[in-house]
């Protein structure tokens, strides 16, 4: 059997908190770890920013972007101007909503990673702050996981894939203790739906709420970069 020190991972990697803690998490485990990053035509660019600044601390072999416009489509606050962001909390799926977002997403880390003979992707989607995102539930994982066992070259050639979710029933304020006692900068990150081209967080939007209130949650002082109103 393989040492899993010798294993490649894709590890989706967008910047923000959860994926910063996922990167740190599939790299002690060993894992040659190789960051995936996809600009998707969001409000700001200052994620993809953050991305690149946690490959490059947290240890990943390389880090890719790749392009794919989903504003073509829109029908979500982050790829349709036209859209605002909500700043309160409402019952049902929220318009942060990016539909079909994380299968595009586990897609594109399903064809690097079978071109890297990687059986190994991780992905920082979390139910328990879900925020009623879909494709954040285990439900979803699991059945991606099995579509993509039956329709990859690596899998039907006796290579199973395993998709990873270690976050997926964590609080926010576990992920983060989890994040800091593995060395996770999370002054790097960026969690905001509207930062600025500085990277500084609105503070009032739903992922502002949630991240404000883990590291309260936590004990730990929040070293995120909020501009002033």
């Amino acid at each position: 059997m393989m040492n899993v020190a010798t294993k490649n991972a894709v590890v989706l990697l967008s910047g923000g908190l959860d994926s910063a803690t996922v990167l740190a998490m599939a790299h002690a485990q060993g894992f040659v770890c190789y960051a995936l990053s996809v600009d998707y035509g969001q409000r700001h660019h200052s994620e993809l920013a953050a991305a690149q600044r946690v490959a490059q601390s947290s240890g990943a072999h390389e880090h890719r972007v790749v392009n794919i416009d989903l504003t073509g489509f829109g029908g979500s606050a982050l790829t349709d101007d036209n859209i605002a962001v909500p700043q309160q909390s409402a019952p049902g799926i929220p318009l942060t909503y990016v539909p079909a977002r994380n299968t595009i997403m586990l897609s594109l880390a399903l064809a690097w990673a079978e071109v890297l003979q990687a059986q190994d992707i991780f992905i920082g989607v979390n139910a328990v702050d879900y925020s009623g995102y879909p494709d954040c539930r285990a439900e979803y994982i699991e059945a991606f996981e099995r579509m993509a066992n039956l329709a990859t070259k690596a899998a039907v050639e006796g290579h199973p894939l395993t998709i990873h979710a270690p976050l997926l029933h964590m609080s926010k304020a576990e992920i983060i203790r989890q994040g800091r006692a593995l060395g996770v900068n999370y002054a790097q990150t960026v969690s905001c739906y509207q930062a600025d081209a500085q990277g500084r967080a609105c503070g009032v939007c739903d992922s502002c709420r949630l991240r404000r209130t883990g590291f309260a949650d936590a004990g730990v002082d929040d070293p995120t970069a909020y501009r002033t109103t």
